[in-house]
């Protein structure tokens, strides 16, 4: 049987650009797909850069405007890796004209930009992703299995953070991620979003706040060495009450001297407790609170084999992935559901009641109190 194709437009050449063209390039020669990627087209202002990319990624055509790419009859899915202001309009016109639309997180600049973008996705009935690509950890596979299995029984407590320090000098220059208008929120939106996602998937909804944000570098200088406000925070933690009665407590921070990817997730429960962290991606930490009690203690499980999520199609089992896998993953993930004609998971669902957990710990934090997610 023929398989399906579907032509992609990237717009985005950045980081994330390069993480998804990986994906794309990957995926269907790790595993057997029931789809195929054509990687049609790129998009991006810069024509040099733009084109190095192309060359180097396998992108067949470049254009610099991506109204063109979404009007385009031959594309099928546009894929969304841009600076954050500019994922609403691109994804609701990708949309109206019936284009299956993935989106890097957070899905937009706040919760009104994100219900416009699941309204849109609705009204057309195309397909939507978001790349919350550390879900597709074969260890965070395995410990959403052994939560599902009931392994840890009633969970009483979440801690989650997302700790890096690449802005810890002040004289690191300034970027759009430094602006509210141009990012949303800071650390909230960037690293907070992976956070909220990872928790809502392992242990449930969250239904009340309490945040605590802080700005270290007020100003960062441009490409001209001019000095530019920052006003967005460097560091964000909140507290969370999660609808299964579990409390949490997440954390992330920009300034985390000596962090690099320190992105962690440890789970307590009344017969078990689980411990994963993104700098050893392939073990997870698991406590067995069943056992004699001169047998308990963390096990570390290397999440390394053909028993373990998304492990049997890579091409040797019992050898380490890395952070490039997990967008293989994600994507593999899609390739299934859309052959089923099912909608993917993460998707634009989640990215909404992420954003509405974003935007609770502002406004608490604006507010000085508790508060209600969405109030």
């Amino acid at each position: 049987m023929e398989k399906k194709k579907l032509n992609v437009a990237l717009v985005g050449y950045g980081f994330m650009g390069k993480a998804h063209s990986t994906a794309y390039l990957e995926a269907q020669r790790v595993f057997d797909l029931p789809v195929t990627f054509e990687m049609a087209l790129i998009v991006g202002r810069n024509r040099e850069a733009c084109d190095s990319m192309r060359t180097q990624w396998g992108w067949k055509r470049y254009v610099s405007d991506w109204k063109d790419a979404v009007a385009d009859p031959e594309i099928d899915l546009v894929d969304i890796a841009t600076p954050n202001f500019l994922h609403r309009e691109i994804a609701v016109a990708a949309a109206e004209q019936k284009k299956n639309v993935f989106c890097e997180k957070p899905l937009g600049l706040n919760v009104n930009e994100c219900r416009e973008m699941v309204g849109a996705v609705e009204a057309a009935k195309v397909f939507h992703m978001i790349w919350h690509n550390y879900r597709k950890a074969p260890a965070i596979g395995l410990a959403k299995r052994l939560i599902s299995e009931n392994r840890l029984g009633r969970i009483y407590h979440l801690r989650a953070r997302f700790l890096q320090s690449w802005q810890i000098d002040p004289k690191t220059p300034w970027r759009w991620l430094h602006q509210k208008q141009y990012a949303g929120s800071g650390v909230n939106g960037d690293l907070n979003a992976h956070l909220i996602d990872m928790s809502r998937y392992l242990v449930g909804e969250i239904t009340q706040v309490c945040g605590m944000m802080e700005t270290f570098v007020k100003e960062r200088p441009d490409k001209t060495g001019a000095m530019v406000k920052v006003d967005v925070d460097d560091a964000c933690s909140f507290l969370a009450r999660f609808e299964n009665g579990a409390v949490g407590v997440i954390e992330s921070s920009r300034m985390s001297t000596g962090r690099m990817v320190n992105n962690c997730i440890e789970i307590n429960g009344e017969h078990g407790a689980l411990y994963w962290d993104f700098e050893d991606m392939n073990s997870l930490y698991y406590f067995d609170n069943t056992e004699k009690p001169d047998r308990r203690g963390f096990k570390k499980i290397q999440a390394l084999t053909a028993h373990h999520p998304y492990m049997e199609g890579h091409w040797s089992t019992n050898h380490a992935l890395g952070y490039a896998n997990t967008f293989i993953n994600t994507l593999r993930e899609f390739a299934i559901s859309y052959d089923k004609n099912e909608n993917p998971s993460p998707n634009f669902y989640d990215g909404l009641k992420n954003q509405m957990v974003i935007d609770t710990v502002i406004s608490s934090v604006e507010r000085e109190k508790w508060i209600d997610i969405g109030e």
